[in-house]
């Protein structure tokens, strides 16, 4: 077998995964835990991938500390995880925590505290919603699927579950 083929945007939903893995057109699905549903979906999914033998890791993108920590717990949960999850935390010069997560060895240490193990900041959490209230559409203005609708003139990027 070559480089396996990862993917975050070509299989994004459970409806989408039959086909795929049908097709062994992907071999490590990279999950983000904002889009698959939380936490739990984030392990079924993972059960599923472990089932019919596909890697699972885990994608992120500019997320804080509390998305990051969130990661960080279901992914301890995932047996086999054989994939390094990615983030790009380590590049955001801010945050919304009273602490900013470690990286050591290239890992985050899963915190035994209560919940995720993480303190907000409230403070610097108003700052940053003031700042994206008051935003002129810079802060918005990315279109990550342009590169898919080059293959696939109609898809659209998936909805952003709020919770």
């Amino acid at each position: 077998m070559g480089v396996p083929l990862a993917t975050n945007m070509c299989v994004t939903t459970f409806a989408e995964i039959k086909e795929a893995f049908t097709r062994d057109a992907v071999q490590v699905v990279l999950s983000d835990h904002h889009y698959w549903g939380g936490l739990r979906n984030t392990q079924r999914l993972a059960a599923i991938c472990r089932t019919f033998g596909v890697g699972v890791s885990m994608h992120s993108n500019t997320h804080l500390g509390i998305s990051l920590a969130a990661m960080t717990h279901v992914a301890a949960t995932v047996p086999g995880l054989h994939h390094a999850c990615d983030s790009h935390y380590p590049w955001q010069s801010e945050d919304v925590l009273t602490e900013r997560l470690t990286f050591e060895n290239g890992a985050v240490r899963v915190s035994d505290a209560p919940g995720l193990g993480v303190h907000l900041d409230r403070d610097r959490l108003a700052a940053l919603h003031r700042r994206w209230l008051d935003d002129d559409g810079t802060l918005r203005d990315r279109d990550d699927a342009a590169a898919m609708r080059v293959a696939h003139p109609g898809w659209q990027t998936p909805a952003v579950p709020r919770w």
